[in-house]
């Protein structure tokens, strides 16, 4: 992991792209006006976020080759991004999947670490919590609320007691990493914090710092259904451990280590392996019981920073700084089912659809691409919008794509419906 890099942002960029100089204040004035969007606007011609860019001094076309030019792509390892396309196969664009439904300018999500994106999570259709700086929200798309449900600002303490808790708590938590599932909440933060919260209950379950190490920053967080029953998280952690806990009394179940820095880990529908990826050009499949490495994954040139599972149990994707997803097959490991290059940047966040029919992949910045696996990854539907993103979600149901959009002119909540 790197050192935290600087966002986007859409203003500034118009401005160096004006060749009049600063932009007068009645474009600027254009630009910040907070509207959203619908479905029947974007029907009749408005731009998803709202951006007018007919009176602007530069079109959506040039702005998005500006874009495409001057991107600069974070790589750990130079020009591994310019390496790949060889490996990459050629795809459709056209795919039409999801579309568009709203476009919600009164939330403003926010990452803390540009490398780390898991900041958005939807538990039903209408329902999604995301970070803006210091806060958990809940955005209601039915009823269009905003409200706040954590605030690491001040001291969040534990309302309950458990063995390991840290009782005194925390004092302006940043938090790195976010996971939503059912009715519980875990928050893991710049310093090793793990914040545990039951959404229909009031108070914070549980506290802990997992580690004093100097660089401790939770990067990912998984909460999952046992097969026995229950629930369970993981934490992967930049001190190279991986840490599972139950999620009844918040017990340190297993805490195994790697000789880097793990970046991202999720665990097989079966329960039975995990994939494990982080600051290495291999990804590992591990034993989820004992920790043993039961594969290397080799093929990716960069470190990677996103995984998922496909809900059949054998297939599973990794995404990484070269650029690139690459889809596997548990039962034949020695070439990727799919190299699949992005447009600008990482692979910061993947996800496959309940059904198994979609993976969406989402980039640093402007792009999220929906695939089709029953066309073998070949055709995808490709959003194209302007801003950071902080995380990517399906609804458990597959009905609603969430995407956040960081950027201090228009961070905004973007919404696409599936079509049937």
């Amino acid at each position: 992991m790197a050192d935290e890099g600087d966002m986007s942002d859409f203003v500034k960029d118009v401005e160096e792209e004006n060749p009049g100089g600063d932009m007068g204040l009645d474009e600027y004035d254009m630009l910040t006006e907070v509207s959203d969007t619908s479905s029947a606007q974007a029907r009749k011609g408005r731009d998803i976020q709202g951006i007018p860019w007919d009176k602007l001094s530069i079109t959506r076309g040039k702005y998005r080759l500006t874009r495409l030019e001057q991107y600069k792509n974070y790589e750990n390892i130079p020009l591994s991004g310019e390496t790949v396309d060889k490996e990459c196969i050629q795809m459709q664009k056209g795919g039409n999947y999801y579309d568009f439904f709203h476009n919600t300018r009164l939330v403003k999500p926010t990452i803390l670490h540009f490398q780390l994106r898991n900041l958005v999570w939807a538990s039903s259709k209408h329902d999604v919590y995301l970070m803006s700086n210091f806060s958990v929200m809940h955005w209601s798309s039915l009823s269009g609320n905003l409200s706040e449900v954590l605030n690491f600002a001040g001291h969040v303490a534990p309302t309950e007691k458990h063995a390991g808790s840290l009782l005194e708590g925390f004092m302006q938590t940043q938090i790195s990493t976010l996971a939503v599932k059912d009715n519980f909440l875990v928050a893991g933060g710049f310093q090793g914090e793990l914040t545990c919260k039951s959404l229909d209950k009031q108070g914070v379950s549980f506290c802990t710092r997992t580690t004093h190490d100097d660089n401790a920053i939770t990067n990912a967080v998984e909460i999952y259904d046992r097969l026995g029953g229950g629930m369970h998280f993981m934490a992967s952690n930049n001190d190279c451990g991986i840490r599972e806990y139950d999620m009844e009394k918040f017990q340190l179940l297993n805490h195994f280590r790697f000789p880097w820095p793990v970046n991202h880990t999720s665990i097989s529908p079966d329960r039975r392996l995990v994939a494990v990826v982080g600051d290495h050009v291999d990804a590992l499949l591990m034993d989820s019981q004992n920790g043993k490495t039961i594969a290397k994954v080799v093929g990716h040139l960069d470190y990677s920073f996103a995984s998922a599972w496909h809900p059949d149990g054998r297939i599973f994707a990794t995404g990484n700084q070269d650029k690139t997803s690459r889809v596997w097959d548990i039962r034949n490991l020695s070439l990727p089912v799919a190299v699949l290059k992005n447009n600008l940047g990482a692979a910061r966040s993947i996800r496959f659809s309940s059904d198994g029919q979609f993976m969406v992949v989402a980039e640093p910045a402007d792009f999220v691409h929906i695939y089709s696996t029953k066309a073998d990854y070949n055709v995808r539907q490709e959003i194209d919008f302007f801003g950071e993103i902080s995380g990517v979600s399906m609804s458990p149901d597959d009905e609603s794509l969430y995407i956040g959009i960081c950027d201090r002119t228009y961070a905004s909540l973007l919404q696409y419906n599936r079509r049937h």
